[in-house]
């Protein structure tokens, strides 16, 4: 008889493994407690699904963190342009935008999904909807609950869990299965938001004024790093691509300092001195806030974060200097239920090189329950892939032995 596999989530990494496995000759099930598979890989296609990204290797490893040798191998053994290989025989080849990201060509999910599902269909993998893990039994045997019905236990040969991190509680990346590996004495590490924006003291007037406002191609600056992206801004503080570059570190320094300043160069493509010959031209009758649009071409939004910031200098190259190095105290991140991704989870040490857990034989581990994260741009997929397939070989692996 073949031997069976369970999979608990029905997301990329939990899916991806179904399908290797699957492909190897194997019996796959897959579990989600959600009514449907894969819903914040939907929502991440939103605006388009970012499969990964075009940079070199070398470059695209160095984003990860921790960079954990494992993790780093994962991708090096199922690099972006694999990724990209996979996308196309599902009728998706993909396309490079100007920044690097990598696209399907029709720029959505659904459709590499559907075909996906018809892939894992005539692969006979199983997909079973509103059934909850609820652990092990005493003699390790799986205890599912589906909808409200009584918990059963059911028997595999091995099995992989996938129930993402613990952003987008809705989605379901709960991160209920914190607790329920901690008691099987596996190192968890704790859950943080990831790719989030950050609480800034704004007054009252700016919130309402500019909330949803974007700050288009600005620099931020933290403690050396600096990149250049776009930013939003909202109620109660910012967020965005340029912000979820840097946040990590940023959520970081507010864990051990209580806080931390960042620094926007509001015109990243013209130099201080080109800013201040233009900020030394006469001003006239106009208010200070037209000759700066006119002078500089600073969106309304942009004037405001720098009167925010207390008054104006006076002088051409103070100005100048203050717009391209404006301060902003960053307070606190956002939740991690509003986080795009989660950082912390399984520690790498719990696991073998398989992804296995040492502490429970023949239980995997795959995607963002690990403890590693990354910026938005294609990496967190890639990542999760990766671990999805490394961990699928892990089980092949242990099931022949």
């Amino acid at each position: 008889m073949k031997k069976r596999v369970a999979i608990i989530g029905a997301g990329p990494a939990g899916l991806f493994a179904a399908q290797t496995l699957a492909e190897a000759g194997l019996c796959v099930s897959v579990f989600d407690q959600r009514p449907s598979p894969a819903r914040k890989l939907l929502m991440a296609g939103l605006g388009g699904l970012n499969l990964t990204h075009s940079e070199d290797l070398e470059t695209f490893l160095g984003r990860y963190r921790p960079a954990h040798a494992q993790l780093l191998q994962s991708v090096q053994d199922f690099p972006p342009a694999a990724l990209q290989e996979w996308s196309a025989s599902l009728g998706e080849p993909t396309f490079a935008g100007s920044s690097g990201k990598v696209f399907p060509k029709s720029f959505k999910t659904s459709p590499l999904l559907r075909t996906w599902l018809k892939l894992l269909g005539s692969l006979r993998v199983t997909l079973h909807f509103g059934t909850r893990w609820q652990g092990f039994n005493k003699t390790g045997s799986l205890l599912l609950q589906h909808g409200t019905d009584a918990v059963k236990a059911h028997q595999f040969d091995a099995v992989l869990l996938a129930l993402g991190g613990g952003s987008w509680a809705k989605l379901g990346s709960d991160g209920t299965w914190v607790p329920v590996l901690q008691d099987l004495r596996v190192d968890v590490k704790e859950l943080r938001p990831a790719n989030c924006g950050f609480e800034v003291s704004f007054s009252e007037h700016f919130k309402e004024r500019y909330k949803g406002t974007p700050l288009k191609k600005i620099g931020v600056s933290h403690e050396g790093q600096r990149v250049i992206g776009d930013a939003m801004l909202d109620a109660s503080g910012i967020e965005g691509g340029v912000i979820y570059a840097i946040c990590a570190d940023v959520r970081d320094a507010i864990t051990e300092k209580g806080g931390t300043q960042i620094e926007l160069d509001l015109k990243p493509d013209v130099s201080v001195e080109k800013l201040t010959s233009k900020l030394e031209r006469p001003r006239g009758k106009q208010s200070m806030s037209n000759f700066l649009r006119k002078a500089t071409g600073l969106p309304a939004a942009a004037i405001a974060l720098l009167r925010e910031a207390g008054p104006l200098p006076k002088e051409a190259g103070e100005l100048a200097a203050y717009i391209k190095a404006l301060p902003l105290k960053l307070t606190a991140p956002r939740s991690i239920d509003r986080a795009i991704s989660s950082a912390g989870g399984v520690s790498f040490d719990a696991i073998d090189q398989h992804y296995m857990l040492t502490s429970v034989p023949g239980v995997f581990v795959a995607g963002e329950m690990l403890d590693w994260e990354a910026p938005t741009g294609g990496y967190l997929l890639q990542g999760v892939f990766a671990t999805g397939r490394s961990a699928a070989l892990g089980i092949a692996a242990y099931l022949q032995d």
